[in-house]
């Protein structure tokens, strides 16, 4: 019996060694670990990898300079309370004969100890409030941008000013959706430039305005997210959340996010693009849209040939239906449905268009925001593309059905 005690004692004595020199050898990871990330931040004005950028706008700065305020703040904390519970288990480790002190409480200690994080906690929300308080005044905006999340796609809408009326989704470029295909069928990821972050449209905005994004979704929670810009809003189905940005003259150029919400399925091939460009090109543009428009309005008034149509057609549809649908065609079973050998698509083409312009159940209606000449051309790749019709939709027909 004697000898088992003197085991159990031996084996408790090297547990307790061993878990001293386990917390011992944490702290010292973790105080090493934040003066490494302080001493790698310090008085840098970009993301090094280890850090949030500190962006473009007046106000992605003033949110970087808070999280560094806050960050050293955390660093100063641990490494005195680190510092401390160091210094007292190797002042006082068992070794040199120390024992414990043998008390219950101390006012003193807790008075402390709760006066001084409320100090912090006081000092560090009075710049954290400024800062939100001016988030959140989206107020005097010179332009209204209406942002809509839906699976798995952006539509932007100018709400305002010259570009009143221009209206448009921006979707995962056609060259990373093949390159994604390609990916998955061979096991060999792509390892070009901005693979997964292109868009066919981009978001065009002018600098040196206020502009107010109103920011909504039309299916599942979306999160619309540019970091150089400070900005992050949920999209949210039936509701309109507002946040703002202006991007001072001289930034022009063009800054990239993403879709920060697990939507669904393709979550990750949800880019955001946005082109920020100046005053005079914002013009420019416009009119260059709107010049395009009435082009896409004179085209549903000619014939097209087949393979113009086809051409068109297969654009189209990698755009606005393959996020669904999928680029072969037979969608995703038990939720979207197969447009190879459907009888819809291969059945009365009025019906078709009809579905295409309204929209059914989860598939939007695409009647403002596809012209004529489009529906008429995904009509003619969704027959005679995935399936032998051997008919010819012409935009006229289209027009009439509308």
């Amino acid at each position: 019996m004697g000898i088992q005690m003197k085991n159990t004692k031996k084996t408790l004595s090297s547990v307790n060694i061993f878990a001293k020199r386990f917390v011992s050898s944490i702290i010292a990871i973790s105080s090493f670990l934040f003066a490494f990330n302080a001493y790698a931040n310090f008085g840098l004005n970009t993301s090094n990898g280890y850090n949030m950028p500190r962006g473009v706008t007046e106000m992605s700065h003033q949110i970087y300079d808070l999280h560094m305020i806050i960050f050293y703040v955390c660093v100063a904390i641990g490494i005195g309370v680190f510092g401390v519970m160091g210094y007292s288990m190797y002042k006082h480790r068992k070794s040199k004969g120390s024992k414990a002190a043998n008390f219950h409480e101390n006012i003193k200690v807790e008075i402390i100890w709760t006066i001084i994080p409320l100090i912090i906690l006081i000092i560090i929300a009075i710049p954290a409030t400024k800062v939100l308080i001016e988030r959140e005044d989206v107020s005097k905006a010179d332009i209204n941008i209406k942002v809509t999340g839906s699976q798995w796609k952006w539509r932007y809408e100018y709400m305002d000013s010259d570009a009143k009326g221009i209206s448009f989704f921006s979707n995962l470029d056609k060259r990373s959706r093949e390159q994604l295909q390609t990916s998955i069928d061979t096991g060999v990821s792509p390892s070009y430039e901005n693979y997964l972050v292109n868009v066919d449209n981009r978001l065009i905005v002018p600098t040196g305005v206020k502009i107010r994004f109103l920011i909504t979704a039309s299916d599942v929670i979306h999160s619309w997210w540019v970091p150089d810009f400070g900005v992050k809003q949920d999209a949210i189905p039936g509701f309109v959340n507002a946040t703002w940005a202006i991007i001072p003259p001289g930034k022009e150029g063009v800054y990239r996010g993403e879709c920060a919400e697990l939507c669904g399925k393709d979550h990750a091939y949800m880019p955001v693009v946005v082109e920020a460009v100046s005053q005079e090109e914002f013009t420019r543009w416009v009119g260059e849209f709107h010049n395009a428009k009435k082009d896409a309005q004179k085209n549903a008034n000619k014939e097209w040939t087949e393979k113009d149509l086809m051409t068109a057609g297969e654009q189209a549809y990698g755009s606005y239906c393959a996020a669904c649908h999928q680029a072969t065609g037979k969608g995703i079973e038990g939720i979207f449905p197969s447009v190879v050998d459907s009888a819809m698509v291969i059945g009365d083409k009025k019906e078709l268009a009809m579905q295409i312009l309204n929209g059914k159940g989860a598939m939007s209606a695409f009647r403002d925001q596809l012209d004529d000449a489009q529906i008429a051309a995904v009509m003619q790749f969704l027959r005679n593309g995935f399936n032998k019709v051997g008919d010819i939709t012409q935009p006229s027909e289209v027009k009439a059905w509308r």
